[in-house]
């Protein structure tokens, strides 16, 4: 989680995991120190690499090399790498915060990363197992908000639907406005019509955001790409951005329209210059498997969860 630069506004953010060789030597009290703090100019997931016998560039470079992204269609990640814009990655739009451990994120399944949803600057919900659960950077605290562990039942009920609610639901998507909270269930309840099928991408697609310019949108893919398009010529994408080690599990864009956030399954979160053209990009780098990724509508702060725990 991070603040956006020129900003003073306290904030804060999400749980993080990670998955680092070696942690059992680390003492597992870790979850129950302070949260990493920008303060405390540490490693921002406080993994302690000197206590390690793998410096982080080499645990990097490792995880570069063997991380095995999944695809649908063999060889899609390869084949749409060569077509990619090149960016420059020394964009800085975000600074680091706080890293909350309190928070455990989960992800209900790996194609699924869309379970981070940021209301405030200091607001962020989450799943965490069958609960929607709410957290505040401000106080520090974190509070249950909806849990569908038990059984469901609806307040209204469908002409001609025989189903008496649900148990156990299995929420996949999330999102919270003005007091409204909507979760998603596994099973697809929500119905969508195909209105324009687009070409471009070798795999499947599990991401999509709109730009609030209303003609420009994003849609990720497990060819490690993501494409931007613009409705009023899907002939072919505007722009074609590439991951570094996975598939484009979530996308989000600042209310503003000025940044584009684009999330891997694991360790990569990138920041794109939407005004100017995709140019330049802040690449956020951690370890660990990501639930979601979401800006707060004032667009100054930035939080993103990860869902993998190893102390």
């Amino acid at each position: 989680m991070s603040d956006r630069r020129g900003d003073d506004a306290e904030f804060g953010g999400r749980g993080m995991g990670y998955s680092v060789p070696d942690v059992d030597e680390y003492d597992q009290s870790i979850s129950q120190i302070a949260d990493t703090t920008a303060a405390r100019e540490a490693d921002i997931q406080g993994i302690p690499w000197e206590r390690l016998r793998i410096t982080r560039e080499k645990y990097r470079q490792t995880r570069l090399e063997q991380y095995r992204n999944y695809e649908n269609i063999p060889h899609s990640g390869e084949v749409s790498a060569k077509d990619c814009k090149v960016t420059e990655k020394s964009g800085s739009y975000y600074e680091f915060r706080r890293n909350s451990r309190s928070v455990k994120s989960t992800i209900l399944h790996f194609q699924l990363r869309n379970l981070v949803w940021a209301t405030s600057k200091h607001d962020v919900y989450l799943m965490s197992h069958y609960s929607v659960i709410h957290w505040s950077s401000l106080t520090c605290s974190k509070s249950e908000v909806l849990n569908v562990e038990g059984h469901v039942e609806p307040s209204e009920k469908h002409p001609g639907c025989l189903l008496e609610g649900f148990t156990q639901t299995q929420v996949s998507t999330l999102a919270v406005k003005d007091k409204l909270l909507v979760a998603g269930g596994f099973k697809g309840e929500l119905i969508c019509k195909m209105v324009m099928p687009l070409c471009g991408h070798l795999d499947f697609s599990f991401a999509s955001a709109w730009h609030p310019d209303v003609v420009t949108f994003a849609t990720g893919n497990q060819d490690k790409t993501c494409r931007v398009w613009d409705v009023r010529n899907l002939s072919e994408s505007v722009a074609f951005l590439k991951g570094n080690l996975g598939a484009i599990r979530s996308i989000r864009c600042t209310s503003d329209g000025q940044y584009m956030a684009m999330a891997e399954p694991a360790d990569f979160v990138h920041v794109y210059d939407v005004i100017n053209g995709y140019e330049k990009e802040q690449e956020i780098d951690f370890f660990g498997e990501i639930s979601g990724i979401s800006f707060s509508p004032d667009t100054v702060s930035f939080h993103w969860g990860v869902g993998s725990y190893v102390w």
